[in-house]
């Protein structure tokens, strides 16, 4: 996200409601019926390292949403840099989005298409339009370089930078066959708020008493603003403390919502 605390829409409400409605049959079967969904956004990548330990000790699979976002070191997050990270986050079986390349915050629609302004790139804080082709074309970048690095294709799930559609964004996204998932109330973990009035044990608190099942929970792999970083600090107890009430974690890829999309390779359209 390039960050507002909430998705701007109503998604959070109605993917509330789908998951409530969804059939028994079409949720996932792994002895386990309380399930919550783990995802990250891509950021400055300060902490993947430690979130990728963290859930590869707790046994936890996640969905990344990639965006080429500025890095510590200098680079991207997509760069050759990090190409063996993505490669072993893909070998051990973790779900994949597109974030838009540039991390295109949309501000509203016009009769020329989509009032954008990025944040990385070099464009970065410039407005600029993007018509239905070119919209496609920013979902579908990350898609062709994750494909370049890993030699698999990422689902066909794309979360909006900052949570801001639109009916007519969405429409856009739905027809170059891309799902948006945004996440729930709940599954919002807070850590890209400023860490000296949200200090990490109380967003530790604040989620382990909210998140249920079936919410879809928002992290990143490193915030620039926050001084006090989020990961590895509260990823580790939150996972544990969401075990110690009865729940599981899978990937997007077993949602019954939006599993059939986040399963469906981008070369399988």
């Amino acid at each position: 996200m390039r960050r507002g605390s909430r998705p701007r829409t109503a998604a959070s409400a109605v993917l509330a409601v789908l998951v409530l409605l969804a059939p028994a049959a079409a949720r996932p079967a792994a002895g386990c019926d309380k399930l919550v969904y783990l995802s990250f956004d891509t950021g400055h990548m300060g902490v993947a390292p430690l979130v990728a330990s963290v859930l590869r000790e707790e046994g936890v699979k996640a969905t990344f949403f990639l965006a080429a976002e500025r890095t510590r070191s200098g680079g991207h997050s997509l760069d050759d840099e990090w190409a063996p990270w993505w490669r072993a986050l893909a070998a051990e079986g973790h779900a994949f989005g597109s974030h838009t390349w540039d991390h295109d915050v949309w501000q509203a629609d016009t009769a020329a298409g989509h009032r954008v302004r990025p944040t990385q790139g070099p464009q970065a804080g410039r407005v600029r339009v993007l018509d239905a082709a070119a919209y496609c074309r920013e979902l579908e970048r990350p898609a062709e370089r994750f494909a370049q690095i890993t030699g698999r294709q990422m689902g066909s799930v794309w979360r909006a930078p900052g949570g801001r559609v639109s009916p007519a964004l969405l429409r856009t996204a739905q027809s170059c066959g891309w799902t948006h998932v945004g996440w729930t109330d709940a599954g919002f973990l807070g850590d890209e708020l400023p860490s000296d009035r949200h200090p990490n044990d109380a967003l530790l608190q604040r989620a382990l008493r909210r998140v249920n099942s079936g919410d879809v929970l928002l992290a990143h792999l490193g915030i620039w603003s926050r001084q006090d970083p989020w990961a590895p600090a509260v990823l580790q107890p939150l996972i544990r403390g969401l075990k110690a009430r009865g729940l599981c974690f899978a990937t997007l890829a077993e949602h019954p919502v939006y599993g059939t999309a986040a399963a469906t390779p981008r070369g399988a359209r």
